[in-house]
């Protein structure tokens, strides 16, 4: 799951009412899902004020918002053969691949239930009309930065992918306010990719972040946040599901760019692809 495992994970940086408030809905979200936001403060013994601060820390707009997101995780629950399947000494190469195959699938169902439309039409919008696009990201977020680079370029539009941190804030520090910036990192805390966006910023660029859910540092600091599923157990130690799920993201923000720019952009990816086909089949005549 994406909220609960998100409320456990912040657990200890919470105040003590939210807390309090945590705990019962860790234990208690089947009857917290059914409740007025009254019937859920005295039954937690918080208020709704706290409530309402706490659906807006975990990226609800409000409680009925917070009460939707956490009725269709239950759901999603019930199904224990769409759970994420560790790794597992000696398993048979059959299971392998059930289990990836079924980590990956979850893993794309998550991020899609906790992306935000509203957000996600701020990001295609900042990406139509910025004048250059930076990339950050390190190790496997650094792989997902370059595929969207390739995707960027493919359009015509001027971006670059860093994983350097050197060259991070180098790019950052000339950036303007008709840039954007885009910073991804699993975890959201990668300390080079949040100093390069915070530089971007200071620049007036317009910030985004590629985030798991939850309360993290490169989030908070964004102009514009997309979060992936945060619940991978496990399979973590591979980057797998959750570089699945920032691909996933990174390809929703390109088929929703160009297609809301149809006229514009496809030219252009036509153009590309009939420029390498050109000069590729050029290479092999001369071989032959």
């Amino acid at each position: 799951m994406s909220i609960l495992n998100a409320i456990q994970e912040k657990m200890d940086s919470l105040y003590l009412k939210e807390r309090t408030l945590a705990e019962f809905l860790l234990a208690h979200p089947q009857q917290a899902a059914q409740m007025t936001i009254t019937e859920l403060a005295a039954q937690s013994g918080s208020s709704t004020a706290t409530i309402s601060r706490f659906c807006k820390t975990f990226h609800a707009h409000n409680f009925p918002d917070f009460k939707q997101k956490l009725a269709t995780e239950l759901v999603q629950q019930t199904s224990t053969s769409n759970q994420y399947q560790d790794i597992v000494a000696g398993n048979p190469l059959q299971d392998i691949v059930a289990a990836i195959t079924t980590n990956h699938l979850r893993s794309l169902t998550d991020t899609t239930q906790v992306l935000d439309l509203n957000q996600l039409r701020l990001a295609i919008d900042a990406l139509h009309n910025a004048a250059r696009v930076d990339l950050y990201g390190s190790a496997t977020s650094g792989i997902v930065a370059q595929d969207f680079f390739h995707k960027l370029i493919r359009i015509g539009k001027a971006a670059a992918a860093f994983s350097d941190p050197h060259l991070q804030l180098t790019s950052a520090s000339s950036l303007t306010s008709k840039d954007v910036a885009i910073g991804i990192s699993y975890s959201g805390e990668t300390p080079e990719t949040i100093h390069a966006l915070r530089c971007a910023a200071e620049q007036g660029a317009t910030t985004l972040s590629i985030t798991r859910f939850g309360i993290n540092t490169l989030a908070d600091m964004s102009t514009i946040r997309l979060f992936t599923s945060s619940a991978e157990v496990g399979m973590r130690r591979g980057d797998m599901a959750s570089r699945m799920a920032q691909l996933h993201v990174v390809d929703i923000l390109f088929i929703g760019l160009v297609s809301e720019h149809f006229e514009q952009y496809v030219p252009r990816l036509e153009r590309s692809f009939q420029t390498v086909k050109q000069y590729k089949t050029g290479k092999e005549e001369r071989k032959t």
